[in-house]
Parts: C-alpha cells; sequence; structure tokens
C-alpha cells in the first residue's frame, strides 16, 4: 500500500508553503530558534500523517512497533536543510519482518516529498547493545523523542533500556565519544579561530555545543542508574551554552537558507552578509563583518572552552596517552598550586589577589604542560576586574612574562590567558588583534591565533624529527635572548588591527609602546624593534636569487649581526609555517635555511670561504664520482651555470640533467616527468632558442595545468634547464595514465614547432570559466638595476589566473629580452613572478623597461578581463 495521491500532493503543498513560510519569517526576524522549532513541527506533522495513512490508523498503534525521533530531530534541533534522523522501533525481529514493506514504503515516500532521511532500524534488545564501532548510534538515543507507535515499547526504551546501557557502558561510551572529538578538533588544528569557520564541525561549533551535553549527561547518569531531573552543567556555564546555541542555531539557519543546502561554512561573503543582517546580534549597533566574526569567535572559545573543561575532569573520557602519562609522570611540587589528575587547584582561594600570584600560575602551567581546573579558571575570573583597575606593569611584568614565553607549553598558557581575557589585560595591544580576520586567502587562522602558533611552532621544534627542524632547533639553542624573539611573534602583527594602514609600520608603533609600558632594556628594545621591522623580509629574499653574492651580501649588510641574523631566520620558519599547515614546503624550509647560511657566512669571512668552498666542492666531487667517465662533457654542461642551479637540484638530478642534455643530438627536446607529494615536476633539456620559455609555460596552460614554481637556467653552451611545479587542476594526468606520454610528447612538439600553441590555447580558453577571485591582487611590475652586476630584475605581482606565466614570459620574449633566472612563486591567489633579464648580453636600458612595463600592464590588465 502507498500513500494516496492525494495526501502526497497535499504534504508536497504543504512542505513547500510551510518551508517558504519559515524561510520569510527568518529573513524578517533571524531568530534560528524559532525556525529550528517550526521546521520540527512541520516535519513531525509531515511523519504522523505518513504513520496514519501507511502504518496504523490509530497514531499510538500498533503494538510493539514505534517511530522514534534520534540525534538532532530528537533535540528539535531540525535546520533547515539537516537531515531527519529517525529509528524504527520494534519489540523484537517478528516484529521487524512484519513491518519492513510498510518502513520501506513510509521512507520512500519522505525521499519522495525531497526530504533527507536518516532512519535506522533497531529492536529493543539491539539498543541495549554497546557497538564500540558505531558510538553514534548510542549517542543518538540520548536525545530521543517518541513521534508516533506504541508508547510503551518507547517508555521501555527511554525508561529502562537506555539507562542501563548508559551506566553500563559509561566507560567506553565516553572514551568513544571522547576519542571522535578530538580527533576532529585535531583536523581543525584544535583551534577556533578559523577565518572560514565551519559553525557545526569546528571547534567551538554546534558539535561541540552537543558534546558538552552528552559528556554531562552520560557522567550524570552513570552516577544516577537514571536520567538526571535537570542538567548536570554549572548553572553559568549552561548560560553560556545556551547563549552560544542561540547564536549559532540563527547563524546555520542563515547559512542554509543562504546557499539552499546544508552548508555550514561561513565564507567571507556569508559573513559580510550576516554582518548586515545582524544575525544572531539583533540587539547590536551597525557591524562590520570583523566585529560580528568577534561575537562568533566569543562564543566559540566559551564552548571549546567547556567541552575541554569537561574532558579534562572525566576520568573516562581522558585519551590512552594522557592516562599513560599521567601513570608515569611525578607530581609537580609547587607550594602555591596543587595538581589533581593534571589539573592545577589554587592552595589558597583568596591568593590571586597578589598579580604576582597570577603571573606564578600561567608560568607554572606553561612550565608542566598543566591545565587549569575549572575552579581556578572561575577565581580568575572573580578577580579580574579588580585587577583591571591597576594591572601589572612596567619591569615586573616584563619579567614573568619572558619567563613564561621561555617555556616549553607558552601557547597552551598564553591561549587560555586570552581566552580568560587576562593577556589583553595585561598587553592591551593585543586588544585590536582579538579574534580578528585579516582576508588575504593565504592566512588560515586569526590573527592573534597566528601569532601564538608562531610561538608553538618554535617550542615544538625539539621534539620534530624532521631533518629541517632539527636544524632551526639547534639555532633556537644558540640564541642568547630568545625571549626578545618570542616577544617579537606576540606583537609582529599587532599593526593589522589598525585599519588602511602599512601592518609593518602600525605594528611597529604598537609595539613601541608596549615595549615603553614593559621597561624594556633599550638594547632589548632595538632588537624587538628590528625583528617587526624587517620580519617580512626573508621570505621577501626568496623572491630573488639567493645563490647571488650581491643578493646575500644586501641582506647580510641589513641584518647587522650574526645574532639578529639567527633570531630573524627563526621567526621567518614561525611566521609561514603558522599561516596555514601547508604553508611551510620542504622547499621554503630549504631556502630560508640557505638565505640563512649564505647570509651567516658573508657576515664572517673565513667561514664564508670556507663553507662555500666545501659546498661546491663536495657537489662537484659527487657529480665527478658518479660521472667518471664522462671528463670533458661533465665540465662543459656544469660550465656557466648559475651558483643557484648547483645550489638547488642535487647531484643525481643534475646527473639525471647531463644524460638528458646527452641525448640531444637524437631528440632535440629531453622531457621528464615526475609526480611528487605536492605537485608534479616537469623538467626540460634542451638548447636555448627565442621563446622558449613563454612556449613552455604555454604548453602547460593548454593542457590546464596550474604552475606553483619554477626554475630557469641556461650554461655557457646555450642548454637550457627549466624545471617547473604544477597542479593538474582537472586531474587530467592522475585520472588517466596513458595521457603522461601524450602530455610529454605535446610539449616536445610544441618547443620543436610541430604543434599550433596558439590553437591549443585558443581551445582551453573556450572551454574554461573563470573562477571567482576572493582576494582581489593589485598589479605590480617593478624592476631592480642593483640586486644583480650583470642583469636587471623584474618582479610582477599579479592576481594568480591560468595562462598568467605564458603571458608574462610571451610579453618578455616580443620585447627581444632574454631569461637568465625565472623564479616563479605563488602565495594563495597572489603570483609573484621574478626574472632576471638581459637584452644583447646586457642589463635592460631604461627606456626599454619603460616600454616592457607599459606592455606587461596592458598585457595583465587584458588577462583580467577575459582576453
Amino acid at each position: 500500500m502507498t500513500a494516496s495521491s492525494s495526501l502526497i500532493s497535499e504534504l508536497r503543498t504543504s512542505v513547500a508553503e510551510e518551508s517558504a513560510r519559515i524561510a520569510a519569517d527568518f529573513a524578517v526576524t533571524g531568530d534560528g530558534s524559532a525556525a529550528v522549532l517550526y521546521r520540527t513541527r512541520l516535519i513531525e506533522d509531515i511523519l504522523k500523517r505518513l504513520w496514519r495513512d501507511l502504518i496504523s490508523p490509530d497514531e499510538a498503534g500498533p503494538k510493539a512497533f514505534t517511530l522514534v525521533a534520534t540525534g538532532g530531530f530528537g533535540r528539535g534541533w531540525l535546520f533547515p536543510y539537516s537531515d531527519i534522523d529517525l529509528l524504527f522501533l520494534h519489540a523484537d525481529h517478528r516484529g521487524e519482518e512484519t513491518h519492513k514493506d510498510a518502513i520501506r514504503r513510509f521512507s520512500q515516500e519522505l525521499w519522495d516529498l525531497k526530504l533527507k532521511l536518516s532512519p535506522a532500524t533497531r529492536t529493543l534488545v539491539e539498543c541495549d547493545r554497546f557497538d564500540p564501532n558505531n558510538t553514534e548510534f548510542t549517542i543518538s538515543l540520548l536525545d530521543c523523542r517518541y513521534l508516533a507507535g506504541d508508547r510503551e515499547l518507547f517508555a521501555r526504551l527511554h525508561g529502562k533500556v537506555i539507562p542501563r546501557l548508559v551506566t553500563r557502558e559509561a566507560k567506553p561510551l565516553l572514551q568513544g565519544l571522547a576519542e571522535v572529538t578530538r580527533a576532529r578538533h585535531a583536523k581543525f588544528g584544535e583551534t577556533v579561530f578559523h577565518l572560514e569557520p565551519n559553525i557545526k564541525e569546528t571547534p567551538g561549533g554546534l558539535r561541540d555545543c552537543n558534546v558538552a551535553s552528552w559528556l554531562a549527561l552520560i557522567s550524570a547518569m552513570s552516577k544516577l542508574g537514571d536520567w538526571p531531573e535537570a542538567s548536570s552543567l554549572r548553572t553559568q556555564v549552561r548560560k553560556q551554552l545556551d547563549s552560544a546555541v542561540e547564536f549559532l542555531m540563527s547563524t546555520r539557519c542563515f547559512l542554509h537558507f543562504r546557499q539552499q543546502r546544508d552548508d555550514n561554512v561561513l565564507s567571507w561573503e556569508a559573513q559580510d552578509e550576516a554582518a548586515a543582517r545582524k544575525i544572531g546580534a539583533s540587539d547590536s549597533s551597525d557591524l562590520t563583518p570583523a566585529d560580528w566574526m568577534r561575537i562568533y569567535f566569543g562564543h566559540a572559545r566559551a564552548v571549546q572552552r567547556t567541552v575541554t573543561q569537561l574532558l579534562d575532569e572525566i576520568p573516562e573520557a581522558w585519551s590512552s596517552l594522557r592516562r599513560h602519562f599521567h601513570a608515569l609522570r611525578s607530581r609537580p611540587v609547587s607550594p602555591d598550586f596543587s595538581v589533581v589528575d593534571g589539573m592545577i587547584f589554587l592552595q589558597q582561594s583568596a591568593s590571586l589577589r597578589d598579580p604576582e600570584m597570577l603571573l606564578r600560575l600561567f608560568h607554572f602551567m606553561a612550565r608542566h604542560g598543566l591545565r587549569l581546573s575549572a575552579t581556578t579558571e572561575h577565581r580568575i575570573e572573580q578577580e579580574l576586574p579588580a585587577l583591571a583597575v591597576t594591572p601589572p606593569r612596567g619591569a615586573e611584568l616584563w619579567l614573568y612574562l619572558q619567563e613564561t614565553l621561555l617555556q616549553p607549553h607558552a601557547a597552551d598558557a598564553l591561549r587560555v590567558m586570552h581566552s580568560l581575557r587576562l593577556l589583553t589585560l595585561l598587553l592591551p595591544e593585543l586588544k585590536p588583534i582579538d579574534s580578528l580576520v585579516v582576508r588575504d586567502f593565504y592566512h588560515r587562522f586569526t590573527v592573534d591565533e597566528h601569532s601564538i602558533l608562531a610561538i608553538e611552532s618554535l617550542h615544538r621544534l625539539t621534539d620534530s624529527k624532521s631533518e629541517w627542524d632539527q636544524r632551526y632547533a639547534e639555532l633556537l639553542t644558540e640564541l642568547e635572548d630568545p625571549e626578545l624573539l618570542y616577544l617579537a611573534l606576540l606583537l609582529h602583527d599587532t599593526g593589522k588591527g589598525v585599519p588602511g594602514s602599512d601592518h609593518v609600520e602600525a605594528s611597529l608603533e604598537i609595539a613601541g609602546r608596549c615595549l615603553d609600558r614593559l621597561d624594556v632594556d633599550p638594547e632589548e628594545r632595538s632588537t624587538v624593534l628590528f625583528l617587526i621591522a624587517n620580519h617580512l623580509e626573508m621570505s621577501a629574499q626568496l623572491r630573488r636569487d639567493i645563490f647571488n653574492p650581491e643578493t646575500v651580501a644586501a641582506f647580510a649588510d641589513k641584518v647587522g649581526t650574526p645574532e639578529r641574523l639567527k633570531m630573524l631566520c627563526l621567526l621567518t620558519y614561525a611566521d609561514i609555517k603558522a599561516v596555514n599547515p601547508e604553508a611551510l614546503t620542504p622547499w621554503k624550509a630549504e631556502n630560508v635555511w640557505q638565505l640563512y647560511i649564505g647570509a651567516a657566512n658573508y657576515l664572517n669571512r673565513s667561514a664564508d670561504q670556507r663553507v662555500h668552498g666545501d659546498v661546491n666542492g663536495e657537489k662537484l666531487a659527487r657529480l665527478r664520482s658518479l660521472a667518471p667517465v664522462m671528463g670533458a662533457k661533465f665540465k662543459e654542461f656544469v660550465e656557466g651555470f648559475p651558483q643557484r642551479y648547483l645550489r638547488v637540484h642535487s647531484a643525481e638530478e643534475i646527473m639525471r640533467h647531463i644524460q638528458m642534455a646527452d641525448e640531444l643530438g637524437r631528440h632535440p627536446v629531453q622531457v621528464d616527468l615526475r609526480r611528487g607529494r605536492h605537485w608534479y615536476e616537469l623538467n626540460l633539456v634542451t638548447k636555448d632558442r627565442p621563446s622558449l620559455f613563454a612556449s613552455l609555460t604555454g604548453v602547460l596552460a593548454a593542457w590546464g595545468m596550474n604552475i606553483v614554481k619554477a626554475n630557469a637556467f641556461s650554461n655557457q653552451a646555450g642548454t637550457v634547464v627549466d624545471t617547473l611545479y604544477f597542479t593538474d587542476r582537472f586531474r587530467t594526468l592522475e585520472l588517466n595514465l596513458s595521457e603522461w606520454d601524450r602530455f610529454k610528447k605535446s610539449v616536445a612538439a610544441v618547443l620543436s614547432g610541430q604543434a599550433d600553441l596558439e590553437k591549443m590555447l585558443r581551445d582551453r580558453q573556450r572551454g574554461e570559466k573563470h573562477a571567482k577571485v576572493k582576494v582581489v591582487v593589485d598589479t605590480r611590475v617593478d624592476f631592480d638595476d642593483e640586486s644583480s652586476s650583470a642583469s636587471t630584475l623584474l618582479q610582477v605581482i599579479a592576481q594568480d589566473r591560468p595562462r598568467l606565466l605564458h603571458r608574462i614570459s610571451s610579453c618578455l620574449s616580443q620585447q627581444r629580452c632574454n631569461i637568465e633566472i625565472a623564479l616563479i612563486d605563488t602565495e594563495g591567489q597572489m603570483a609573484i613572478d621574478t626574472f632576471y633579464l638581459t637584452a644583447d648580453g646586457k642589463k635592460l636600458p631604461p627606456e626599454l623597461q619603460n616600454k616592457m612595463r607599459q606592455a606587461l600592464l596592458s598585457e595583465l590588465k587584458n588577462l583580467e578581463l577575459g582576453g
């Protein structure tokens, strides 16, 4: 039996009309709680009508069969496009078999109504079994709610089975929930401060609101053996969670209505609209997107803090690693604090009235890697108003702050201080960047979290097994005053909180006020300000030929001392690493290190001669040992390459290039293609010719490849070695192995003049849609005659687009310029392309530079317009 067509038509109309009404009401009120309530009631009504039509005319029948709402639907949290969680509950398997066809028809009618159903079928006995591989089902039962069918059967489930199950299986249930939660938090970097957060899954989101309730409920039921009469969360915590839920509900409803699907990501465009509509903040005055996001982060921070405290306070929820660690470690001893289960308690609650005691508390936390108990955090919050009247300052504050920054768990202590509003009380200069979203498509976290992550990345160096990290870790141990580096990292981006300013200059001004208030020694002050002023310098130098002695010399002269060089190197490492998990590639880590070594050698002349000779000698000696029979061929090949070629390529890669060059007599274009971890690598060896680099980049553009990095070199004999690193935007090579050979043949054909590149590019352009630009990058074309003695340096900064590098290199070719070295890099949606150019073997004259600038700007404008 199926539902009558008239009923289905009526229900379809009801769903459409009521859904439209709910959406219209939300557009006016922005009340997410009301929208969720009305949609829940709408779906309940539809389910009950179908139940009466397909299952039983009596809504309380049939016997031994019940329809139960679970999960979000059970809680009454049915968002506009979220799934409907249902449990078809049977007394035994006989009833399951009897109603199997009816359940199928019931579910099919709901799907036909375009409702997203997430059904489960269980017997009462099956609900009493805990499956460690399906913790989610047992958790979903905690929010179960009667809808239709046998009320007595539901009463047995709710009143007996679930309390008995939770009491019996509380420990594995808590462990399973905690493990799933920790895994999810790890996926999002353990932080709420994402620039475009998923408000359901990110730490501090709606999922964590539920986790907090579940942890408290399971813990209470395990002790009572029954459902608690009221929430077991503390009143203040419950109020914070209720406030967060109200805001997040409105925000999720807004996202669902906006996207017309179950999309929970707060994109930048969504943030703009949410702020304009004051979603979840109707009582606020006009809000900027940054203001509105601060409200979101305030709620998320409170939710994450609650979940973290519950995970710490419930021993059954501890991770296996923590239980093992807790069993082995000795308990830290302090006359002021006691430590119980890894949490810090005050020996005397009144002691925090002394600001010095408060500073000692966080130093103790940073040193031992402990957490504050909930009662300790509550005591701190009680003392903050009094502390705000006369906050500590001067040399005493700086003394405790620097000692805290030096401890291995300083970042954890800083986060807790920040969450409790203590950090901005002690250092008000951080207030403008508190939860600040800066949109550059490259950074993943808020400005304040980025700064703390940078500090954390340096402290984690000692535990890393990475070869590069170990080198940086050794450098960190050599610093005379590492606390100055940590303070510089804490303050280096404070200027981003000043609208419309050069953030480096603004950061210097803000940091200067902070250093004055801390009574920092003049020499130490000078070092901190130097690091802030130059925190982008090494990154900028990576866009030059860092193996060019003149580039290295100019950079080293600017740094001045070996100690500052070490600090700047470590600051650059930490700053890049804290941008996002993928920002510090092995290539960047190596180049930062090579620039540091080159500058360090320059600052110490004897070391420069020895290390430079040893490096080159070792590389050349290894090459000769790998090619003992090549003799003159070997010498001819390496002669005339820039130093950078020998530095960026391993001995094995150079040997492969020599072998490819040896084949040029038979095949004038040698192509080698390899798949790396992050991208594909294309090596080309051929004889130099006009427009070679432009043609090569054109082939990749015609195939839909995105070039992210490139090196281009030539030797004295005119042999070119170009290496391009690219991503396959359409997964052509990944999904079709046979295309590898066709791709390489296509490259060779174009470079040999046997294929029409312009036709290939036109075909590609016709089939491509222009991607929407999320962050606008202003085009810049700069020439530099000072960085190199033999070439003019050209740097182009532009919006990264398909065919960008081809258009630039084609323009250079049309101006009859020779590319001596090409250094190509991409950061987010910003392309940073650097070329060392000559014309007739000399630097470019001023008139040619002006002509080329106009030509490039015109070409890039045309590309922007889709031409």
